[in-house]
């Protein structure tokens, strides 16, 4: 027996130089469309828009960013081409739930039905992503998100919200953290937000080539989160002053100090059932994360001196705008939206049956997803 399709709909905002992964996006999208509508916002060049246009199935709302159905997007949403896909897709939208996941996101039906049935007590969703496969630098990259587990919780590359919540603030800035900037300007609104660390979703890791291009980029993102960026600032000053000390001091030190990160990485795979997507050769990698982001944070304040990071072209300077300076944009914007608009479902009210039944199978059970 065929399951409805879900209400709600599926924002993809896409952005591709080269082609290699198009069939097995392909084959996803042949599987998502028959759970929920879904739209793809392609700002790839246009030779490349029409071939996606043909291989795409023809259930999938192809369309460009910025185009007739997205009257309102700001020129300055193109700075950071993902914002602009993004408010493209939801101003076309006609669903008020939304699923927004970047093209390297592989939901199953029933992570997908989790995480929108969590919208009906939230106004903006996070669920947790994991690699597979785990090529080499997945394994890295994996230890990343253990010690973001163990710190607080980790960004994925999707998130669930309603799509009032965006309306009512005209949208969110093209700043380089562009995630973290969207949950930030939902809560400042009035929206809430609900972190659900045991929804796994699989991600696919990028090519080891990207991966390396992105270690600055990565690292830069934590100005916008003073405290880790203070902890991450001091890590290679306490290395270099351990390389001074007496050889036995400095062995027992560097052990201590690869020691404390594998045992941050441990907890956070630990947490919320994380070992049930995250293999235990994981955390050793930990060690090795946290030197490269000791050397990694340094050459991002180097940018940031001098105008930004390299981005898509052009340079970004803000990670993302603090909760205090967009709590002053849009403070009460949420509540008035809704006012002005009675028929616009809010958080807290009842969700669809599948939604529910998705919610209480996926997010009780933490088993990893077979795609």
């Amino acid at each position: 027996m065929t399951s409805a399709r879900l209400e709600a709909e599926y924002i993809l905002p896409l952005r591709w130089t080269e082609d290699s992964g198009l069939p097995e996006l392909v084959a996803y999208l042949q599987r998502l469309a028959a759970w929920i509508p879904v739209i793809v916002v392609d700002g790839s060049s246009p030779e490349l828009f029409e071939r996606h246009r043909t291989q795409f199935p023809p259930t999938v709302r192809h369309i460009r960013p910025g185009n007739q159905a997205d009257p309102g997007t700001h020129a300055a949403q193109h700075r950071n081409g993902k914002v602009a896909g993004v408010m493209t897709g939801v101003r076309a939208a006609a669903a008020e739930m939304l699923v927004i996941a970047d093209d390297d996101v592989r939901y199953t039906r029933t992570s997908l039905a989790a995480v929108v049935g969590h919208l009906g007590r939230a106004d903006v969703v996070r669920p947790q992503n994991y690699f597979d496969p785990l090529p080499w630098h997945a394994w890295w990259d994996t230890s990343r998100t253990l010690i973001n587990r163990a710190w607080s919780a980790d960004f994925p590359g999707t998130l669930a919200l309603r799509r009032s919540a965006l309306l009512a603030t005209d949208g969110y800035e093209p700043v380089l953290f562009e995630n973290l900037e969207l949950i930030r300007t939902v809560k400042a609104a009035g929206g809430r937000e609900v972190i659900v660390p045991d929804l796994f979703v699989a991600r696919r890791p990028p090519e080891a080539r990207h991966f390396l291009k992105q270690r600055v980029r990565q690292a830069y993102d934590d100005f916008a989160q003073p405290r880790r960026l203070a902890a991450e600032l001091a890590l290679l000053p306490v290395v270099t002053a351990a390389a001074f000390l007496p050889a036995r001091t400095r062995r027992k030190a560097f052990l201590g100090l690869a020691a404390a990160a594998a045992v941050v990485a441990a907890t956070g795979r630990r947490r919320h059932n994380g070992s049930a997507v995250f293999p235990l050769r994981a955390v050793w990698f930990a060690p090795l994360w946290a030197m490269e982001r000791a050397v990694c944070i340094w050459c991002a304040l180097a940018f940031r001196l001098a105008g930004g990071v390299p981005y898509a072209g052009a340079r970004l300077k803000t990670a993302a705008h603090s909760e205090a300076e967009l709590r002053r944009r849009h403070h009460g914007k949420l509540g008035a939206f809704r006012q002005q608009q009675p028929g616009t479902p809010q958080a807290g009210t009842a969700q669809p049956d599948s939604a529910q039944a998705g919610t209480a199978q996926a997010s009780t059970t933490a088993t990893k997803e077979q795609t």
